[in-house]
């Protein structure tokens, strides 16, 4: 079977789905991976991928850009002639399944979460919204990573629910996050890792740590993830400013989350929505208590008072009070609460159970009975 996978970016592949690719090899699949370059495309290739270049506007919504990279989809489809593809984020989730659906070839989706364009009601969204109940008309089978997000679409007649399920997100590879022994640091440590945007929460995050400051509560708070350049991210000004008065450490970006987090006693995300967190499934992997908002996508990670603290959404007085209370918690119960947190990932987030799914989508596409281990 020959499989095409399109997604916004190589870094994106490289991180999140090349267990699901080293599973499409394991069963003599062809992989062909498509994205816009950047520094990680020699993973996707060493790893036995066929890689093929795309230019795609990824912030913009510029309609030729956008034309532009549906042509350049066509082009490549054509070329490749795939048996069937596979589309992650927006863009090739609306351009790429326009693309396939011209050229009659089958098509599964994931929907990974609605992004920042659902976020706002304004004339983007609307046409955002017009394009999916289009472009979805096409897939074969549509995955998404909570019910809610389903049934907003659903809801709003963007796609049929015959042809939808729900992935437990993107899953963790629980043989890659093994916990280490817990060791509280001397100076409570919480992690944000998230883009910089501020849908992330990022300025509840720093007026919640202002407060706490003000308190004269005392604890280490780091920040890391990837500027973002569109007009809903961090500038590179405030981040300064952050961090020359003392709100945060600053880590960057990094390709080796599971250090970073193993070396903090909470990881925190005050999240506007999301699809499933993967920082959230990775730092339960890691058995580490969590905070995040009781909104769609977090609230599937975290059960409030077992495995972390859920607040709400764009309050910077709750998530301080959910900091300090997590502060404030004997060893033995951030212990039970990081135990807590691993079993959840155990028994839902397995990363084999996305594989899983996707392998019987696939072989149900091409007709072909699954042959289990």
């Amino acid at each position: 079977m020959r499989i095409a996978i399109v997604i916004n970016t190589a870094w994106n592949i490289s991180n999140f789905r090349m267990g699901l690719i080293r599973s499409f090899l394991r069963e003599n699949f062809e992989v062909h991976a498509i994205a816009p370059p950047d520094e990680y495309v020699s993973r996707i290739t060493d790893a036995g991928c066929f890689y093929h270049p795309v230019d795609m506007d990824n912030k913009g919504t510029n309609p030729l850009n956008d034309l532009r990279y549906l042509a350049s989809l066509l082009k490549i489809y054509r070329w490749i002639q795939p048996d069937v593809i596979l589309h992650f984020t927006i863009k090739p989730n609306l351009y790429g399944t326009a693309a396939a659906g011209l050229l009659g070839i089958p098509t599964i989706n994931n929907v990974s979460g609605l992004g920042t364009v659902f976020l706002r009601e304004n004339l983007t969204s609307k046409i955002a919204r017009q394009l999916y109940r289009v472009c979805f008309r096409f897939p074969h089978k549509i995955f998404f990573q909570n019910c809610d997000d389903l049934n907003y679409f659903a809801g709003k007649r963007l796609v049929s629910r015959e042809i939808t399920d729900v992935l437990p997100g993107s899953g963790v590879d629980l043989g890659h996050f093994l916990p280490t022994p817990f060791r509280r640091n001397s100076s409570f440590t919480f992690l944000l890792a998230a883009r910089l945007l501020y849908d992330k929460g990022i300025i509840e995050y720093i007026e919640a740590i202002k407060m706490l400051q003000a308190k004269g509560v005392q604890a280490t708070f780091q920040l890391v993830g990837f500027r973002d350049n569109s007009p809903f991210g961090v500038t590179d000004e405030q981040l300064r400013d952050w961090i020359a008065r003392g709100y945060i450490s600053y880590l960057g970006a990094t390709d080796n989350i599971r250090e970073v987090v193993q070396q903090a006693d909470c990881v925190v995300l005050p999240s506007y929505r999301e699809g499933t967190p993967r920082i959230l499934l990775e730092a339960a992997a890691l058995a580490k208590p969590l905070i995040a908002t009781k909104v769609p996508g977090c609230v599937e990670v975290v059960e409030d008072g077992v495995n972390g603290m859920l607040c709400e959404a764009k309050s910077a007085a709750d998530l301080a009070s959910k900091m300090e209370k997590m502060i404030n918690l004997d060893q033995l119960t951030l212990m039970e609460m990081g135990k807590a947190s691993r079993y959840k990932v155990e028994s839902k987030f397995d990363e084999s159970i996305v594989i899983g799914k996707y392998l019987d989508a696939l072989y149900a596409l091409s007709g072909q009975a699954r042959v289990l281990a």
